[in-house]
């Protein structure tokens, strides 16, 4: 690359950090590369990660149509850079990958793997060059393919590909083999095992459309960065929290499975899979009016697919229709376990007002008032979020430590802040600060409630009990306490699908720990029927709602999860 272009990104990159200011040295800069052209994949990325953030956050008309402009021809400059040689491996890399022209290789999931077939069945098949895992392979094909345990069975080298090739005729090898799969009389979930066992990495050349540079849902209004961005320190949870209602509409359910495609395809092309957005219903999607541009598609799961305990609720995020965002929240009763993740090219955007905004729409939505954050989000086992002071951003929004030994380490280290402003807290000490959760706790809310709550000391004090009670039969225990909640809930579920009847017996296990539950007045017991049902069949943030009104169970589950 030219050292004038080089110097011309450079400049671009910071002007970027500053919308609102010198918008017309912006536009200059951008015609003057859209007619450069770039000898390395490094600096062709750099280009695209920055037109990707003008296109969320544009100054203006006319920066906004230059932008599109260059995008269009990224294809071509990929396929330039194929011809001349260069190294393309930098294209690959997760932060960056789904650019026009380039393809991803990844070991999806059963249910994404079928869902790309359905949808872009002449861009998939299966990378042959990943495979390794020839003994699953000869254990699970002989049911497709007959006589390959003539091979299978004693042979240590069996041309597996050959035997497929002679089977699947023309056919696309990745869906003819997915088509066996469905054809088999076992479950989805026994189906998804048996195919997720062969570990086939999946190669998708996905076109235009779905790449990162192309991906854009249709703004009815774009929003036009007119002056600076907002920055942290103007955010106030609290205010933000108790603010006027975000304005929500159901989408139907033609609109919700177009949601759906887009989540999945802004996940899939960045080597991605999310639980909301693999196993989404397309009957319950909401789309929020965040303002400034943006929106959040909220998505709940299939009840088939739904957590044993905690509601579980995903959003995506667009910024002018450009994707730039993903939640996932786990709540049970009032407490919301937040996982907010800004995709890498938008981490210099409106972070902190984006994650307000979200956690005002789960609140408004589920009715949480205290927010967790878990500690890899802040950078536990996590060098990025060590390297962006994750810490610190949580802090400065209200967040606390809820170990008293890293909130002693958090007030120390802000004495050193207020008495130096040149002072960084060292990696060794926010690796220190990253070890526990932080929580936000809304004005009102039961302080200190769900400091030291785990969900997964809920599920071991289950485990104990199987141990002490059922000799450690899953089977014992599991019939023990649906029988017995059954009875002391007077509960019929003779019409409960076979989900529904998996979602209430993981259920049963806990409430059957409840001391005295039997003994629980009327109204009490109809509560936690409606709960159970509500989770079972319904809606989750009804679920969440109706958690909210029993102190018994809460306090019970709270105790079991300390």
């Amino acid at each position: 690359m030219a050292a004038k272009t080089s110097s011309v990104l450079v400049q671009l990159e910071e002007l970027k950090r500053h919308i609102g200011n010198g918008d017309a040295k912006i536009l200059r800069a951008l015609t003057k590369l859209s007619k450069s052209s770039f000898d390395d994949a490094e600096s062709l990325i750099r280009l695209h990660e920055t037109l990707l953030f003008l296109r969320a956050y544009p100054p203006n008309a006319g920066v906004l149509n230059q932008v599109e402009t260059i995008l269009k021809s990224f294809g071509q400059r990929v396929s330039q850079l194929r011809e001349s040689g260069a190294d393309l491996a930098p294209l690959d890399e997760v932060e960056v990958s789904g650019i026009a022209g380039t393809i991803v290789t990844s070991n999806f999931s059963h249910q994404i793997a079928r869902w790309l077939v359905a949808k872009y069945p002449g861009q998939v098949s299966i990378d042959w060059d990943w495979f390794e895992e020839d003994d699953r392979f000869g254990a699970t094909m002989p049911r497709f393919l007959p006589l390959l345990a003539e091979d299978a069975m004693v042979e240590a080298h069996v041309p597996y590909r050959q035997w497929l090739r002679a089977a699947k005729g023309r056919r696309n090898d990745l869906g003819w083999i997915l088509e066996r799969f469905e054809s088999l009389k076992i479950s989805d979930q026994a189906k998804a095992e048996l195919y997720d066992s062969l570990k086939l990495h999946v190669i998708w050349k996905f076109g235009g459309r779905a790449s990162r540079t192309q991906m854009k849902l249709a703004a009815r209004k774009v929003f036009f960065h007119r002056t600076p961005l907002i920055q942290r320190r103007e955010v106030s949870l609290v205010k933000e929290l108790t603010s006027p209602p975000i304005p929500v509409e159901k989408l139907s359910r033609a609109a919700g499975e177009k949601i759906l495609d887009l989540a999945r395809e802004t996940s899939a092309v960045r080597y991605r899979e999310l639980h909301g957005f693999t196993y989404g219903d397309s009957r319950r999607v909401l789309k929020a009016t965040l303002g400034r541009g943006t929106e959040a598609f909220v998505l709940g799961v299939r009840p088939e697919n739904r957590l044993p305990l905690r509601a579980y609720h995903a959003a995506l995020i667009l910024k002018n229709g450009v994707p730039v965002a993903y939640f996932e929240g786990l709540s049970i009763f009032e407490r919301l376990e937040s996982g907010f993740n800004l995709y890498y090219t938008f981490r210099e955007g409106e972070t902190a007002w984006l994650f307000g905004r979200i956690l005002h729409l789960m609140r408004q939505l589920l009715g949480v008032t205290v927010f967790s954050i878990d500690p890899y989000q802040v950078g536990h086992e996590n060098e990025e979020g060590i390297e962006s002071g994750a810490f610190w951003f949580y802090r400065k929004l209200g967040f606390r430590p809820v170990r008293p030994a890293l909130m002693k380490l958090a007030l120390a280290e802000e004495q050193k802040i207020a008495r130096s402003r040149a002072y960084r807290t060292p990696a060794r000490r926010l690796r220190k600060l990253a070890a526990g959760h932080m929580l936000f706790e809304m004005p009102g809310a039961s302080a200190g409630a769900w400091d030291r709550f785990q969900i997964r000391n809920v599920g071991l004090a289950v485990q104990e009990r199987m141990a002490g009670d059922f000799g450690g039969d899953a089977q014992k225990i599991r019939a023990d306490s649906v029988s017995f909640i059954k009875r002391a809930l007077d509960l019929g579920t003779r019409r409960w699908s076979g989900s529904e009847l998996r979602i209430f017996e993981s259920f049963a296990l806990v409430l059957a720990m409840i001391p005295g539950i039997a003994r629980w007045n009327a109204s009490e017991k109809q509560l936690a029927a409606r709960i159970i049902s509500a989770k079972a069949r319904g809606d989750e943030a009804l679920y969440l709602r109706l958690m909210q009104g029993h102190a018994r169970m809460r306090a019970a589950v709270i105790g079991f999860g300390l």
